[in-house]
């Protein structure tokens, strides 16, 4: 619902739909980073399988991490939008009891977003609530 009011503001007064589809780890290695994803290939890539349709859609994939204690999940506090940045205030939650050694994974939060937000520019960034960087990119 966030990421909806983000892109509204990016695309002026049309309704824009997006939403947040999934919510889950991923073995792909490296650390944190968020990624605009254009075709299934580039998606599959990250070991997610998701009905975005391509040719309407792109999908925004937030990768935090890694880790190697099962339970660690992503929280999204907020984000917001002008014309040239979205900025996704985001941390992740360490698990209550501990968590079990596992191999090294990274969360991932993916949204489905429509082509007609699209603006080439237009940066992406995710901080901390405390402010602090965790990835950036920008809109190619």
């Amino acid at each position: 619902m966030a990421l909806g009011v983000l892109l509204l503001a990016l695309c002026g007064c049309r309704e824009v739909r997006v939403k947040t589809y999934a919510h889950g780890t991923t073995s792909v290695s490296g650390g944190n980073r968020i990624v605009v994803v254009r075709n299934r290939h580039e998606l599959e890539e990250f070991g997610i399988r998701a009905p975005v349709r391509f040719n309407h859609e792109f999908g925004v994939l937030l990768l935090l991490g890694p880790h190697e204690e099962t339970g660690w999940r992503q929280t999204i506090e907020s984000i917001r939008a002008n014309a040239d940045r979205v900025r996704i205030v985001a941390f992740e939650r360490a698990p209550a009891d501990g968590g079990e050694p596992a191999e090294p994974y990274r969360t991932y939060t993916l949204w489905i977003v429509p082509n007609s937000v699209y603006r080439i520019g237009s940066v992406l960034d995710v901080v901390t609530p405390e402010g602090d960087p965790l990835a950036s990119t920008i809109l190619r």
